[in-house]
């Protein structure tokens, strides 16, 4: 096994189990989105369930596109949540990952808008000025 880069900041290994965890028990929408990008089905991009970044652990991440989806329910909806989620924004941003957030309920009811907006996120980063 390779010895990590003090700097890599994806899977820690402390937060393994709880990301196994979380992967063991999706939620209604994330089982739908998974079915929707697993086996490299969405223009043949690899997506990962559960994901961390430093402390953080993504629903969905796309580590060639640098994208990171996340799926929001009732509990997002709150004030205290919104900010939590704003600040994970900037930091995902700040380490060069894009986030784009649906409601669950969008997952179930325009699958086919989702996965059409996800495809135009393709390659944003390549376009980032120098």
């Amino acid at each position: 096994m390779s010895k990590r880069s003090p700097t890599d900041i994806h899977s820690l290994p402390e937060l393994k189990t709880f990301r196994t965890k979380l992967r063991k028990h999706l939620t209604p929408a994330e089982a739908a989105f998974w079915l929707l990008v697993k086996n490299s089905q969405l223009d043949g991009r690899k997506f990962r369930r559960q994901h961390s970044v430093d402390r953080y652990i993504l629903d969905f991440y796309c580590p060639s596109e640098r994208l990171a989806i996340e799926l929001d329910g009732e509990v997002h909806f709150h004030e205290k949540a919104i900010e939590y989620d704003r600040e994970r924004t900037i930091f995902m941003e700040q380490c060069g990952i894009k986030v784009i957030r649906f409601e669950n309920q969008v997952v179930f009811n325009a699958p086919s808008k989702i996965k059409e907006r996800i495809c135009e996120q393709f390659g944003w980063w390549r376009v980032l000025p120098d």
